[in-house]
């Protein structure tokens, strides 16, 4: 039993209410149960009742047991002083108002049926990590594609999100903001924090005044990751340490130097090395001057894979790190990596400059670019297709991975469309 289940059964009104009545004997006429509060304070506001003979506007609070009331300190915070009603499971303590009056309180341990109960026991506690797994096929269509459409967007307006508030603490750069985040995804996971770091150690306003010569553009980038520290006789690591120690000094780098120890190799393909992925970005900023205006003078998954058809340096087209010399190392970035690119750095930030410009042409074009972006690949993806998911854009990955992330992992069921649609009174009993 949790708390959101008695909000489920409050906000829908699914339990017995055949001579309802508070624990002081007084008569209950609902009329509205309010509106779920997703902020702090009650848990329903604007609820509309009627106690004994006198009406009611006001919040209801819900708790398991009464007494969480003064646990959780409600006693003490004037928010709480508008509370009408106070919905509970069982009734172990009397609580009283901030006058010394006792709070009306209305217990649905013995209203609430056990079939429903029990529907919510099973699939919150289903052994399957994927609660609702081997019943997807009893919930509607309709009901399926809006929750995923409502996944969508969340994760679009959380990224975008990210996005605004790296732009405010740019002070409203938008070249600065769009080289942060664009890094950031170059990290692909394992060391996107990591690439994060280096992009607010090494401004892209220090990294344009070099925009013409790429080996310095990689002195900066791999001088500040920490990986120029050692005096070793290879020619090409000998020139950029001795790049990068005079770039440091001028624009006083030193402090924001990153340690080569914060970089992760383990249980990683080569290809996805970060010192590959240094490499790459080097080149994509050597060729692109100008990162925000290249963005979003994207129309299509085309004009993204020309954008980032770029060839790392001749070094690292037989290398994976320094002095590991191959016959042939990794190239330009592959069709996967761009993908991942147009999800996690081109659509939020289109989503966010619309956000930001009250323009929602921009955040239909970030959605129209998901649709047309092949889904991605990973096991949330997988193991939600194995229940009876398709997925076909990345959109509908984009929405399975949220849906997995937010809701299925979580078991937040209740919240979920799909998991109310199995819980609902009326619906087929679950299969033991």
């Amino acid at each position: 039993m949790n708390e959101s289940f008695l909000h489920f059964v409050w906000q829908f009104q699914y339990f017995d209410k055949d001579d309802l009545r508070c624990t002081l004997g007084d008569a209950i006429s609902i009329f509205d149960p309010g509106y779920k509060n997703t902020h702090s304070g009650p848990d329903f506001y604007n609820a509309k009742l009627k106690l004994g003979s006198i009406s009611w506007a006001g919040s209801v609070e819900i708790h398991i047991q009464s007494s969480g009331w003064r646990e959780h300190r409600h006693h003490e915070d004037p928010a709480y002083e508008n509370v009408v009603l106070h919905v509970v499971w069982n009734e172990d303590e009397i609580i009283l108002r901030s006058d010394g009056t006792p709070l009306p309180t209305l217990v649905l341990q013995s209203r609430v049926s056990k079939d429903l109960l029990l529907r919510y026991k099973r699939i919150v506690h289903s052994r399957h990590k994927i609660p609702c797994a081997g019943r997807l096929e009893e919930v509607s269509s309709l009901v399926r594609l809006s929750m995923l459409d409502k996944a969508v967007v969340a994760r679009l307006e959380k990224k975008a999100g990210i996005v605004l508030e790296c732009l405010l603490r740019n002070n409203g750069d938008w070249e600065e903001t769009t080289y942060q985040i664009l890094c950031r995804t170059f990290g692909f996971n394992v060391n996107a924090d990591p690439f994060l770091q280096l992009a607010q150690a090494l401004p892209y306003k220090v990294v344009r005044k070099h925009g013409d010569r790429l080996d310095q553009i990689e002195a900066l980038i791999f001088g500040q990751a920490g990986f120029l520290e050692e005096p070793v006789s290879d020619e090409y690591y000998t020139h950029l340490r001795r790049e990068y120690r005079l770039l440091q000094k001028k624009y006083g780098l030193a402090r924001s130097q990153m340690r080569r120890v914060q970089w992760r190799f383990l249980r990683m393909r080569p290809a996805n090395f970060p010192t590959v992925r240094m490499a790459q970005l080097a080149s994509l900023l050597f060729r692109q001057k100008n990162l925000f205006a290249s963005a979003f003078g994207v129309r299509s998954l085309r004009d993204l894979q020309l954008v980032f058809a770029v060839r790392p340096s001749e070094y690292w087209l037989h290398h994976y790190r320094f002095f590991r010399e191959q016959a042939k190392a990794a190239g330009s970035l592959g069709r996967s990596s761009i993908e991942n690119i147009l999800i996690n750095t081109l659509a939020p930030l289109l989503a966010a400059y619309g956000k930001a410009h009250g323009d929602d042409s921009f955040t239909r074009q970030a959605v129209q670019l998901l649709q047309d972006t092949p889904a991605e690949d990973n096991n949330i993806i997988r193991s939600m297709k194995d229940i009876g998911w398709e997925c076909q854009s990345a959109f509908d990955s984009q929405g399975l991975i949220e849906l997995h992330n937010t809701f299925c992992s979580r078991r937040r069921c209740l919240d979920c469309n799909i998991g109310f649609s199995l819980l609902r009174p009326g619906a087929a009993s679950p299969r033991v």
